[in-house]
């Protein structure tokens, strides 16, 4: 009888974020795949997890997946772990996964923490809709033309990055995006965790003047057309929530999905969004 290959997602910080259901997993399989099994065994140890570990990264995936394939076929159970977060996002896993499927072994996911979703949570951008691009390349022209390729997505642009090159892709966004909002996370749960917040421009000066930046990365940046409605005292409401349903609806979305949109940026319900709106159409039909 085949045996099951669980995707767990381990801690990207905390150690308090892992979840009862992936610390029985780790107890109870056979083996447990990870990147760096020193880095993983900190976390075992941690948990009083004894459970035999075996390396599984970029270098030798290919060799591995196989390896792994035949033990689960023999019944084994196997946990794969990455570094941090949740496997294959940005990491190693792809090809065991693959080849489990193919070989109509079951793949169970459980589920936890992951950079992206909890940068973006925390971020005060748009979350309706948004684009997780991974690392930008490394080379200053490559990455611009990326950059170049997204720019019209409306979505938040969602991406991982390393300290050393933030400062680079800051500037580079700044010029080919514009002024867009944007926020740098940075040491995601941990102890000196930070949201760095403003226009791409604001970041730029901002990380420049700093000495050396340290630690695991996240970048969003606001979508084409999803800049929220800056705030005027002097405006209405009743105008604000108009003017952001036109850009809107300039922008692609239809007139359901721009009202949705606009009254949720502006803390409006929907229902009373679509009264303002209304309201505004007969005064201007009588």
């Amino acid at each position: 009888m085949a045996g099951q290959l669980f995707i767990v997602a381990t801690p990207i910080g905390n150690l308090e974020d892992i979840t009862q259901r992936a610390l029985r997993v780790l107890r109870e399989v056979d083996l447990i795949a990870c990147e760096d099994t020193r880095h993983t065994r900190k976390l075992l140890n941690h948990f009083g997890i004894s459970t035999p570990t075996l390396s599984y990264h970029e270098h030798n995936e290919r060799e591995r997946a196989a390896e792994l394939c035949e033990l689960l076929e023999s019944g084994k159970g196997i946990a794969l772990v990455s570094d941090a977060g949740t496997p294959l996002v940005s990491d190693p896993g792809f090809r065991i996964v693959n080849a489990a499927i193919e070989r109509g072994i079951s793949v169970v996911p459980i589920p936890g923490p992951a950079a992206l979703t909890t940068a973006l949570a925390a971020s005060g951008l748009p979350t309706d809709q948004f684009l997780f691009a991974g690392f930008l390349p490394s080379r200053g022209n490559a990455r611009r033309a990326k950059l170049e390729e997204l720019r019209a997505n409306p979505a938040t642009l969602i991406f991982y990055e390393a300290p050393h090159r933030i400062v680079a892709t800051l500037k580079d966004a700044r010029d080919v995006l514009g002024t867009r909002q944007a926020v740098v996370a940075r040491e995601l749960t941990k102890l000196h965790e930070e949201f760095a917040r403003g226009t791409l421009a604001e970041l730029f000066e901002s990380f420049s003047g700093k000495p050396a930046v340290r630690g695991e990365i996240v970048l969003m940046i606001c979508g084409r057309g999803s800049e929220p409605a800056p705030a005027d005292a002097t405006t209405p409401p009743e105008q604000q929530l108009r003017d952001r349903v036109d850009q809107l609806e300039r922008d692609g979305l239809d007139s359901k999905d721009a009202l949705k949109r606009a009254a949720r940026e502006l803390g409006i319900k929907r229902a009373a969004a679509y009264r303002m709106l209304m309201g505004q159409k007969n005064r201007r039909s009588k």
